[in-house]
């Protein structure tokens, strides 16, 4: 049976955010891996139904020709088809990104589809192993009169010299002394290419390098001087985040005292410009 059409107010069940921060989050962690997945024309429509999801974080039942026609006014009459709307809508569904559930007026003909985006798989950056290895333990079956011909192998684990080469070698020296395997390496610096993805720093090379170093080191001094850091992985990402969201503020300050003018990104979006003020 499909739902009834309404007010987005009425929607709020569909909703799997607390807030409109979280609900940035999340779509900044789905970009960071999914944006190839797109085409440009497509993630224009996908960020304008982000921006129309704001009043209920994460649901949206606008007509597609309301996001098409806000859409064409921003690009001044360079907007995107209907066609490019739903195959970005349905790509975004095959991908886990949204969920679409369609929508009937009273009179049982067919109104807008409700989208309501989902939450990253996962919620919170990926587990770093502990600092401490596990003990031992034998666990092998003890048989009569028959020799163990077989036994468990563990899965090797590939120490730093086996990281992928798109991770600095300066961020691999910093932290093979306290994580020393590859996959940790990597899952460290996939957190600094989140959070750069996040304030449109991804190309600063060496800026993020210096800023993933420094703050990897904080995070060490903070597990060296107290237990109550649960999941490193995740502080760390909070740090990285921190400081480029600083270092961003910092110079969107200098732009707009020397030009008073709304930054827009590179995409032509501008929802992090709002999303930034609205956080402070």
């Amino acid at each position: 049976m499909n739902l009834k059409s309404g007010r987005i107010e009425g929607f709020e069940g569909y909703s799997q955010f607390k807030s409109v921060k979280e609900f940035n989050t999340h779509i900044e962690m789905w970009l960071a891996v999914k944006k190839d997945e797109f085409s440009k024309g497509e993630l224009v429509g996908l960020k304008r139904l982000v921006r129309f999801s704001a009043k209920v974080p994460g649901v949206c039942n606008a007509k597609i020709g309301t996001v098409l026609k806000a859409i064409n006014e921003e690009y001044q009459g360079n907007g995107i088809s209907r066609s490019t709307f739903k195959r970005m809508s349905l790509k975004a569904k095959d991908l886990g990104i949204l969920s679409i559930y369609e929508t009937e007026r009273k009179n049982g003909s067919q109104s807008s589809n409700l989208y309501s985006f989902n939450r990253f798989p996962q919620s919170e950056p990926p587990k770093a192993k502990k600092l401490d290895h596990p003990k031992e333990t034998n666990n092998l079956l003890k048989t009569n009169n028959q020799k163990i011909t077989k036994r468990n192998e563990a899965p090797i684990e590939l120490d730093h010299t086996f990281v992928s080469e798109k991770v600095p070698q300066a961020f691999v020296q910093a932290v093979k002394y306290f994580f020393a395997d590859a996959k940790t390496i990597e899952e460290y610096w996939h957190m600094v290419q989140i959070a750069a993805f996040r304030f449109e720093y991804n190309q600063h090379t060496d800026d993020i390098l210096s800023i993933a170093v420094q703050s990897f080191k904080q995070l060490i001094r903070k597990l060296k001087s107290t237990s109550s850091v649960v999941k490193p992985i995740a502080f760390f990402y909070g740090i990285v985040s921190n400081k480029l969201k600083e270092l961003f503020l910092n110079q969107l300050t200098e732009v707009s005292e020397s030009k008073p003018t709304r930054y827009v990104l590179e995409t032509g979006e501008v929802m992090y410009y709002d999303w930034l003020h609205s956080e402070s």
